[in-house]
């Protein structure tokens, strides 16, 4: 963790006091030296484990965690994991040395939507002015975050990452609350709402209880008026980017340019801020229709992004690799990049 005095000076260079002192990023990517990324994952999709040696795949390519996810439910995941398949792979992780995470969108669990009949206060307003139980919540109800809280907590018990980092995400880029009090707060400031509370409750369980905050689609734009607390960190998705352009060659612009990284960035920590990349995303390359496409991997694209993020002190990266399984490597057999992603995340300078 950054200490207090480094914390001190980084905020003074978010308010601009001391702008004159901060040397540029290529000065500091210069000054600092190379070394691995902290966290080098993939993150998969509970179909995935039908390549059964993903494990041992991501441990060949110098890869340090797999993350699980599904799209809509963490009990599709807590299905995965309780399945034979999935306790296969929690060994194969265990022996490798390989981190487990789990990355969820878990509004309609931690909320349940039933409640609604009775208990209306506790969803979203629209901008009707009507409280409806169609995606998150009202994150000025008391009771709605009390329950979201307890929630959060009895899945971590059944999903316990390894690493102690917990994602717990709104509903999948969707409105959140517009009531005559949650509509002051921006959509990544009412995440942030349920993210502090979250982490709050899990350190009664883990006191060194990470929770992400995801910036992403709909929050992608950074907090102003909620202030991260401690263990709450960053993870920047940019889905709607470009992949046959380098991240730092792309129109400033976009509403998902490298600007929004850099403005979060002067809000939560850097030395614990990750990316969740889609390098080898196929499910997002195939528009999430299956059977999914081949891969359109571009080794040259990611390494330049991989050193836009090493100057930015990005020390966490992970991509997702949906689709990736058996049925992928029945049809297009060659799996390369994964190694080749892999080594891009090293240490040491790579080829391009």
């Amino acid at each position: 963790m950054i200490d207090l005095d480094r914390r001190q000076f980084l905020a003074g260079c978010a308010s601009g006091a001391v702008a004159a002192v901060l040397p540029s990023n290529d000065v500091l990517a210069d000054a600092t030296p190379r070394r691995s990324f902290a966290t080098r994952g993939v993150v998969l999709v509970p179909e995935d484990l039908t390549l059964a040696d993903w494990p041992q795949r991501a441990k060949a390519a110098g890869l340090t965690t797999i993350g699980l996810h599904h799209q809509n439910s963490p009990l599709a995941v807590i299905r995965c994991v309780k399945s034979d398949a999935g306790q296969r792979f929690i060994e194969q992780c265990r022996k490798l040395g390989l981190e487990v995470e789990y990355e969820l969108h878990a509004m309609k669990e931690l909320l349940p939507r039933a409640m609604f009949e009775k208990n209306a206060d506790l969803f979203r307003m629209n901008d009707k002015g009507e409280r409806t139980a169609d995606v998150n919540c009202c994150v000025h109800s008391k009771r709605a975050l009390e329950i979201i809280c307890h929630n959060a907590l009895a899945i971590a018990k059944v999903l316990r990452p390894t690493t102690g980092r917990y994602f717990y995400w709104g509903d999948d880029g969707k409105p959140w609350c517009r009531c005559p009090k949650c509509r002051e707060l921006s959509p990544s400031e009412q995440a942030l709402v349920i993210e502090n509370q979250i982490c709050r409750t899990l350190r009664d369980m883990d006191p060194k209880a990470q929770v992400a905050h995801l910036a992403y689609s709909n929050t992608l734009t950074p907090p102003m008026n909620v202030k991260p607390n401690e263990g709450v960190f960053l993870e920047f998705a940019p889905i709607r980017r470009r992949y046959d352009v380098p991240y730092e060659q792309q129109d400033p612009k976009l509403a998902e340019g490298l600007h929004a990284l850099d403005a979060n960035l002067k809000v939560f920590p850097r030395d614990t801020a990750q990316v969740l990349e889609y390098w080898l995303d196929v499910a997002r390359s195939s528009r999430w229709k299956r059977p999914g496409v081949k891969l359109p991997w571009n080794r040259k694209v990611f390494l330049a992004d991989v050193e836009t993020y090493r100057k930015r002190g990005i020390r966490h990266i992970t991509t997702f690799a949906a689709w990736i399984d058996t049925n992928y490597k029945d049809r297009f057999g060659d799996l390369t990049f994964i190694e080749e992603y892999g080594k891009g995340l090293s240490a040491t300078k790579t080829q391009k």
